[in-house]
């Protein structure tokens, strides 16, 4: 059996025996759990799209902080 399956299984036999207001907190933590997973998972492909692309190179310090003005219009 999937590690994953038996964990799923092994808490659906303990969710019956707990209270309305403990279901609803273990609801709410499994969602976070899941949006800070796919939060993650985004950075984690940001990242390496990031590492893939050639570095800027610039000649001086204030060429630099010029491209950063133009890019954010200031």
């Amino acid at each position: 059996m999937n590690t994953a399956t038996k964990e799923i299984n092994d808490i659906s036999e303990v969710l019956p025996e707990l209270p309305v207001d403990a279901l609803r907190e273990i609801r709410d933590f499994a969602f976070y759990l899941a949006n800070r997973e796919q939060r993650r998972r985004k950075f984690v492909k940001e990242v390496r799209r990031a590492e893939q692309e050639r570095p800027i190179k610039f000649k001086s310090v204030e060429d630099a902080m010029a491209a950063i003005r133009n890019e954010a219009g200031i």
